[in-house]
């Protein structure tokens, strides 16, 4: 009996290349079941978490919607931060204070035995801890995949603790279920970026191989570029940053990675540190730049 076709193959698809936009504007699939109409929903509202429209999230899913819808709706809680920020002080404490009471209704629901093992509220637990760098706490949540999502955020976590023994454990899994998924071959190319050596190399071909399949993205874009600075081709590597800048010009993943390459080039990052900084002030590179203003100044006023 032939399978029935997949009717959100290239929404997926879409949202896991980083083509988000593209998501939402082609989301409208007839003839879906009530489960796959929940997935499309949760894709699309996904979708608007990444481009940053938390409050659309936030608004739209009421307390009737499905467990999975809730989740998402708990992501864009945790990531919504107002845009006023008259007081710093007590803007960081208010932040703070709504991303802990996030995460206690996600432990909250995480216990309750009806929905506790639903694997969209599993997703966007581990994405919460990931976020926090409770990367234990992430994994007690996603450490039993079952879904190819939950399989590549373990990979992505293993990478993040330094651990691409157990990334590639989870990737033979993967490899395993679905050897041409999108999600398996993205994670192959985090992997093999990870290992280093001539496997850069074959996660470049991976990014290629995307590029000339599917639209192009930041992501895409991105991927490129790490693998052309890991093999020393800065110039190349800067190339592609400033295509993905065309893009989004807010992208973190853009500024931080064009910072990087500009000092390799000897270039000023100045500018692109300062778009990191708005466009987000947790990031590491932000942090580790301003550690070391603060340690200057300090430095300065000793010598004062």
């Amino acid at each position: 009996m032939a399978m029935a076709p997949d009717m959100l193959f290239n929404l997926r698809n879409n949202f896991y290349l980083g083509a988000y936009q593209a998501a939402i504007n082609n989301s409208d699939v007839p003839n879906l079941s009530e489960d796959d109409a929940i997935e499309r929903d949760c894709l699309v509202y996904r979708s608007y978490i990444a481009l940053g429209s938390y409050q659309l999230v936030i608004n739209e899913v009421d307390s009737s919607a499905a467990t999975p819808l809730q989740a998402v709706k708990l992501l864009a809680l945790y990531l919504f931060s107002p845009d006023n920020k008259v007081n710093t002080i007590r803007h960081d404490k208010e932040h703070l204070v709504k991303q802990e009471s996030t995460i206690s209704s996600i432990r909250e629901w995480l216990g309750d035995a009806a929905i506790g093992n639903n694997p969209i509220l599993r997703l966007i637990a581990g994405t919460i801890f990931m976020h926090e760098q409770d990367y234990h706490e992430a994994l007690k949540y996603t450490n039993d995949g079952r879904t190819m999502e939950l399989y590549a955020l373990n990979v992505h976590i293993f990478l993040k603790m330094n651990r691409s023994d157990c990334a590639e454990k989870q990737l033979r899994v993967m490899q395993q279920i679905d050897e041409d998924h999108t999600l398996t071959q993205l994670a192959t190319a985090w992997v093999n970026l990870a290992v280093g050596g001539s496997k850069v190399q074959e996660a470049y071909l991976i990014f290629q191989d995307f590029s000339e399949k599917y639209q192009m993205t930041s992501l895409i874009l991105n991927g490129k570029a790490v693998c052309c600075m890991h093999m020393g081709n800065f110039d190349e590597a800067e190339s592609f940053l400033l295509e993905a800048l065309n893009k989004d010009a807010k992208d973190q993943e853009t500024l931080a990675n064009l910072v990087v390459c500009c000092l390799h080039l000897g270039k000023h990052s100045a500018r692109f540190l300062s778009q990191l900084k708005l466009s987000d002030p947790e990031h590491m590179l932000v942090k580790q730049g301003l550690s070391a203003e603060e340690s200057f100044d300090r430095a300065i006023q000793t010598v004062g």
